[in-house]
């Protein structure tokens, strides 16, 4: 190949590649792709003391069998993991706490911290004991329940109204 075609082939691939540069993303308002976010402020110790307050009213529930108060606190898709490892749905609480099957003389929360994750997240851990607490199972001996547990529950806020969507217990064993 003589110089000039060479020189050609290489001035064409230099073209070529320099006119295959990606090409600008002008779906995208540059601006807001180099601006630094700005962190949405909210009230932590206002939701903490909100979730806390929801947290007791459900526990009374169960003691009062105050099933509107669960409708109310307890969302719709809501998941519900009792002890036993049985899952449970608003409906389910609801009429477990209409029937009066679960009876105690006390439900005490100890140590419950809330943690908020954003202006409408939420969750509560903590312990609770429960005192001569009895769950009736129907045509069974009722069945003790009480004991200490370990619990979270995670709260959403929805339609400017905070729910519990997630719930969990798990009972602490007696140590040996």
């Amino acid at each position: 190949m003589n110089r000039s075609a060479l020189a050609l082939l290489i001035v064409l691939v230099v073209a070529m590649m320099n006119g295959c540069q990606p090409a600008l993303d002008t779906n995208r308002n540059s601006a807001i792709a180099t601006a630094s976010p700005v962190k949405e402020t909210f009230d932590e110790a206002a939701i903490g003391a909100e979730i806390l307050k929801l947290e007791r009213e459900w526990a009374d529930a169960n003691k009062t069998h105050n099933a509107d108060a669960v409708k109310r606190l307890v969302a719709d898709d809501a998941v519900i993991i009792y002890p036993d490892g049985s899952t449970a749905t608003k409906a389910d609480e609801v009429r477990t706490i209409e029937s009066g099957a679960i009876t105690a003389d006390a439900f005490d929360m100890i140590d419950p911290t809330v943690t908020v994750i954003d202006a409408d997240s939420a969750f509560i851990s903590g312990r609770s004991v429960i005192k001569n607490g009895k769950y009736a199972v129907p045509n069974k001996k009722p069945i003790d329940i009480s004991g200490e547990y370990r619990f979270l529950d995670v709260y959403a806020k929805r339609g400017g109204k905070w729910q519990a969507v997630a719930s969990q217990a798990t009972k602490i064993l007696p140590q040996n």
